[in-house]
């Protein structure tokens, strides 16, 4: 039977029952054992490993060090049900420079990451939902993240897509791009930084679709390209009380 928490231990084993006496040893190996809607629960500091979340699932590391090293592939892949809400608070995610994504996001119902740092992917948050989906990010760190085509955060939603998403007291910095928003997606940004990138701090690009991005005291400074850059018709950008400073370019409004 599965149970509702369960416990991983870097001195753990995954022939164990994954309880708090005798915890398994990575996240897949737990996640097979924790009923949907349950928890996964960091006993001691370790690493547990990339994993695939098709279920309600929360993995938490409270106080001690949830470690998840991705070199070479996907940190966590979500691909759950349309009302399926993942929990992920209190990990660190490092990608050793040849990381694919540290989240690779492509269904379910909702998304919250809190207390999280993400080092050394291609990309460090792909959120690229195939159906309506909400992401929440709190009190991220997204560093060093600069894949040829990815970047730091990527909200992306496919052509049946919607995002939701809300960043907040997160820094986002020394990525390719900090922040790129794509057609289907609704966000708000409040008391974050997005600085360093060898491109765009934040890039709305909305194609033929459209787009809403709102920058709530948000900071963009010291990124090689725009500070913030609005591209397309149905792109719509709104900056209250940000600043935009020290980029080749501060703001651009460009094909429409």
């Amino acid at each position: 039977a599965q149970a509702t928490r369960t416990w991983v231990s870097g001195v753990g084993d995954d022939a164990n029952p994954c309880s708090r006496t005798a915890p398994c040893k990575t996240f897949a190996g737990a996640i097979s054992k924790t009923a949907a809607g349950g928890e996964i629960s960091v006993l001691d500091p370790g690493g547990f490993g990339a994993v695939t979340i098709t279920k309600a699932i929360s993995i938490v590391a409270e106080g001690v060090e949830g470690g998840l090293l991705a070199s070479g592939t996907n940190g966590v892949v979500i691909n759950a049900g349309a009302t399926d809400n993942a929990v992920l608070r209190g990990l660190t995610f490092e990608g050793a420079g040849t990381g694919l994504n540290g989240i690779r996001f492509l269904a379910g119902g909702s998304l919250h990451v809190e207390n999280t740092t993400f080092n050394g992917f291609q990309t460090g948050i792909d959120f690229e939902p195939s159906a309506a989906s909400e992401l929440f990010l709190r009190n991220v760190v997204v560093r060093n993240n600069n894949g040829v085509s990815g970047g730091g955060i990527l909200i992306k939603p496919g052509v049946a897509g919607s995002a939701l998403v809300t960043i907040e007291d997160s820094q986002v910095a020394n990525n390719r791009f900090g922040l790129r928003v794509e057609a289907g997606s609704k966000v708000t940004v409040r008391d974050s930084a997005f600085t360093g990138s060898s491109t765009n701090g934040i890039l709305a690009i909305a194609g033929a679709g459209n787009l809403e991005l709102n920058l709530d005291q948000a900071l963009s400074a010291n990124n090689a390209s725009a500070g913030v850059r609005s591209d397309g018709a149905g792109s719509v950008v709104r900056l209250i009380n940000s600043t935009v400073s020290n980029n080749t370019n501060g703001l651009q409004s460009v094909n429409g």
